[in-house]
């Protein structure tokens, strides 16, 4: 007997999972318009939520409901590195702070960790799933984006450790069925991937602002460039 609780999961964090998409970054990244500064920024921020995720999934990776969906291979902090490596330098960790989203994000994986570690089922759910189903398809998308050739700059989205992700995604899914959920506990780790989606959502709004920043310096740049072509003529 299955807990189905991957269809669980899939429609009880639908109405987030449509609420993600429409965050004004997510659907600029997804239309083609990025902005590098706050691409790269935005990696900053998952760096820190996978280091929490993945230091508390290997602390946990004997719990009864960790171990069989604990898979070294989907973790992202050492990709992560490389790519920030490549875009801010070596030395970019010891002059990057955590925002207020990531700082909250980070915290609470590092709660239930401690306190109630099944709901790590959820974020490992939100975040890994995630990146499985939409990785090359949002690796295209940063690729043209930013005119980088290659993957380099783009680890995040490399599963160098899997050879089928279509396959490995169905292996992920039997192995959430398989986890000996006991009663209305579907429903609390249901309740966590909807939070998880939340604190995702809170840290593209201030991706979001950081965004809006960018737009308005270059276009008062541009105003300023026609201002002083006038003058120039004017003068002339």
């Amino acid at each position: 007997m299955t807990s189905n609780l991957a269809t669980q999961l899939r429609e009880g964090t639908s109405k987030s999972h449509t609420m993600a998409e429409n965050v004004n970054f997510i659907k600029s990244f997804l239309g083609g318009v990025i902005d590098k500064s706050s691409y790269v920024e935005m990696l900053s921020k998952l760096f820190f939520v996978y280091e929490a995720i993945e230091k508390a999934m290997e602390e946990n990776k004997n719990h009864e409901y960790i171990k069989p969906i604990y898979f070294p291979e989907l973790n992202r902090t050492q990709s992560l590195k490389e790519d920030l490596n490549f875009h801010y330098g070596e030395n970019w960790l010891d002059n990057t702070k955590l925002s207020a989203a990531t700082l909250d994000y980070v915290n609470r994986i590092n709660q239930i960790s401690k306190e109630k570690p099944e709901l790590l089922v959820a974020h490992a759910y939100t975040r890994y799933l995630g990146d499985l189903s939409g990785g090359q398809i949002l690796k295209k998308i940063a690729q043209r984006g930013m005119g980088l050739e290659g993957s380099t700059g783009l680890a995040f989205y490399e599963f160098n450790e899997i050879d089928d992700e279509s396959q490995f995604k169905t292996n992920y899914k039997a192995a959430l069925d398989s986890l000996p959920i006991k009663e209305n506990e579907a429903l609390l780790i249901i309740a966590e991937a909807n939070i998880a989606f939340t604190l995702n959502m809170n840290i593209f709004s201030e991706l979001e602002f950081s965004l809006v920043r960018v737009i308005l310096g270059k276009s008062r740049t541009i105003v300023n460039s026609i201002q002083n072509f006038f003058l120039k003529v004017q003068k002339n």
